[in-house]
């Protein structure tokens, strides 16, 4: 830990004048709760045909984490979005725990599970819970399903998100972190390749090996939670 604080030391320039203008785009998963997988895992084409399927899907998922909390990674992480004079997170979760958190730029590129939608008419919703919803939903507007705003597999990514990535790309970062994720998407390991190309610094914290473990410049094979609170108690007495 001590010989990765002192690399990262040297990524930030680690002068008073320098810290608060860097520029960081972090790509995080830094809970595993299965959320991400198992929602994947349920078709869009299903939820057109058999909603009540999906839907027995998404409640559990929903139920399994109910009550769960971020804990100190995503704590940490919008502590850092306060500091610096840019940053933005990238994630697959749909736990909304970044926000939750206090991170607010955030682009939760599969969505969140407790954003509903009506698939017929322009209403929207965002609930606590599953708590109080009869499966499959139905929208209080019109004769209309709701579903939760998220990506299914096989359904497109929002074109919104992706354009506001590509534009944060473009403008560019000065250090790349991956936290915790195996970045088997094309959409969260392309950044690091990029930064590779570009001879961005690259940082990876994740217990095992990812998709761009060969790519980053600094890895640290431990726990993210744990680990960003290390770096940044460290970041914070010495800058």
């Amino acid at each position: 830990m001590q010989d990765a604080f002192e690399n990262l030391r040297g990524l930030l320039g680690w002068a008073p004048d320098r810290i608060a203008a860097v520029a960081i785009l972090v790509l995080a998963v830094v809970i595993a709760l299965g959320l991400h997988a198992v929602i994947l895992a349920v078709a869009g084409r299903m939820l057109r045909q058999r909603p009540e399927l999906t839907w027995k899907y998404l409640s559990q998922v929903e139920r399994d984490c109910r009550g769960a909390r971020h804990n100190r990674g995503h704590a940490v992480l919008a502590e850092m979005e306060a500091h610096f004079e840019r940053m933005w997170l990238l994630t697959q979760n749909v736990d909304g725990f970044h926000r939750q958190a206090g991170s607010r730029r955030v682009i939760d590129i599969h969505g969140d599970l407790h954003d509903l939608l009506c698939l017929r008419c322009a209403h929207r919703e965002r609930v606590k819970d599953y708590q109080h919803l009869e499966f499959p939903p139905r929208c209080p507007h019109c004769p209309g399903l709701l579903r939760p705003d998220v990506v299914l597999f096989g359904e497109l990514l929002p074109a919104e998100k992706v354009a506001q990535l590509m534009q944060e790309l473009d403008q560019g970062f000065d250090v790349i972190l991956t936290i915790g994720t195996t970045s088997v998407f094309p959409y969260i390991a392309e950044p690091v390749r990029m930064a590779q190309q570009w001879r961005i610094p690259t940082v990876e914290i994740n217990p095992g090996r990812s998709e761009v473990s060969h790519c980053v410049e600094i890895r640290l094979p431990l726990r993210a939670a744990v680990t960003l609170d290390a770096i940044w108690t460290r970041f914070r007495t010495r800058a």
